[in-house]
């Protein structure tokens, strides 16, 4: 790492602050945040970096969880650099590793030593050769800008072109970028702006930050306190909360914002992750910067545990309703749109909706979910794959509306009808 130590101070003064408001959460609820945190890892799923990361920034670090996840994080992240792949998380395994005060250019893990940013910065050069070639990237917008938050907070390079690259779609009207696209670019764009002296680029990357906080705060003017969804106000709430420079003389409205994420009531590991950090004043743009020993030594928050356990859980089985389900693809191959009737208890996730329905009818609605940092997302139905090379996935919507949640958490209503529908992004 090339001075991240030293450079944190000069970045978060020249990206506003942090805690420049005076919104805090109240500490019951940050604690019932952390504990639910804590009861989402286990032993038998992937470790997630970004529970990792809100814990760190939450000050939260003293339970045997939290140790026990760090170490998974850092075998994972060591798989990940033995393959010839890169990894769609990987700059969240380096934000979660530096607010670990661990250095993601040496991590020891498996018997084995691994340089983790020498893989995101393959896969940033592989995000930028699309860019040029096509002008869109391998992946998504949202992607790179993790990736280029995660090299800069490293203090590595290539993240510079990247910058200017987010900050010309972030104004370019015809991006119709989402608010957690929006977020993340502004994320990495803070942080570039602290390290460039290039005038020309930092004007530009001033424009860019000023009109994304300043769209985010009309948002909010507009939706009574919400800025796009429930789900995307924790990035949001960073941005606000770190980059006060770039809006000023405008003033946030903290508490109205507070408000809305205080009426919902959060049980996915990632929507607590991202909007945790919000709520204790921090932002991930103060990843690199953490005293770890002094977090250690204050981090009375969660209740120390032997190690995560299986999830053993048993499912109280209600009363049943009727959930009708069709899949419609009108894009590639041949075209078919099936629909049938899936008897589910009530309080069932869509998820267990899919199941019935595959299992009624394997022939036409067997589908297959990969696991994600989000939960599960359906990959595949009808033997029709989503391919990140031709931009296509598997949107899923209640009537005309798309849904908010994945399969793992939506609960469908009796006689809603929910359809998952072949498209591109």
């Amino acid at each position: 790492m090339l001075g991240v130590a030293f450079g944190i101070g000069v970045l978060l003064a020249l990206a506003g602050g942090t805690a420049a408001h005076s919104c805090v959460a109240p500490h019951e609820l940050v604690s019932k945040m952390l504990q639910r945190l804590e009861d989402s890892v286990k032993a038998d799923e992937l470790p997630n970096p970004s529970v990792l990361l809100a814990m760190n920034l939450a000050r939260a670090t003293g339970s045997n969880t939290h140790e026990w996840l760090l170490q998974r994080i850092k075998e994972e992240a060591v798989k990940t650099a033995q393959k010839d792949t890169t990894l769609g998380d990987v700059a969240l395994y380096v934000l979660a590793l530096l607010s670990s005060c661990q250095n993601p250019q040496h991590i020891q893990a498996l018997g084995q030593t691994v340089d983790l940013l020498r893989v995101l910065q393959r896969k940033m050069d592989e995000e930028m050769a699309s860019l040029e070639a096509e002008g869109i990237p391998k992946t998504t917008l949202y992607s790179v800008s993790l990736d280029t938050l995660g090299l800069c907070l490293a203090g590595a390079g290539g993240y510079q072109g990247a910058s200017v690259v987010l900050a010309k779609k972030v104004l370019n009207p015809k991006s119709q970028l989402s608010v957690d696209t929006r977020a993340m670019a502004a994320l990495a764009l803070a942080c570039a702006y602290g390290y460039t002296d290039l005038h020309d680029v930092r004007d530009l990357l001033q424009e860019a930050l000023s009109t994304v906080t300043n769209d985010f705060l009309n948002e909010q003017e507009k939706g009574d306190g919400m800025i796009g969804n429930i789900y995307s106000m924790g990035l949001a709430l960073q941005v606000l909360g770190a980059t006060e420079k770039f809006y000023a003389p405008r003033e946030w409205d903290c508490a109205q914002a507070f408000s809305v994420v205080y009426s919902h009531d959060y049980n996915l590991p990632m929507a607590i992750a991202q909007v945790l950090p919000a709520l204790v004043g921090k932002s991930y743009l103060e990843a690199a910067g953490l005293d770890c020993a002094a977090s250690a030594s204050v981090s009375p928050r969660l209740q120390s545990s032997p190690s995560p356990k299986l999830d053993t859980t048993g499912v109280h089985r209600a009363a049943p309703i009727t959930v009708h389900y069709s899949i419609i693809n009108k894009l590639q191959g041949k075209h078919f749109t099936y629909t049938t009737s899936a008897q589910v208890p009530a309080g069932s996730t869509l998820l267990e909706v899919l199941r019935a329905a595959a299992a009624e009818k394997p022939d036409i609605f067997s589908f297959q979910t990969q696991q994600t940092s989000w939960g599960p997302m359906v990959v595949s139905i009808h033997g029709l794959a989503a391919n990140p090379a031709d931009k296509t996935y598997w949107q899923f919507l209640s009537g005309t509306n798309a849904l908010q949640e994945g399969v793992g958490t939506y609960k469908p209503q009796n006689g809603e009808h929910i359809q998952a529908v072949f498209s591109t992004y």
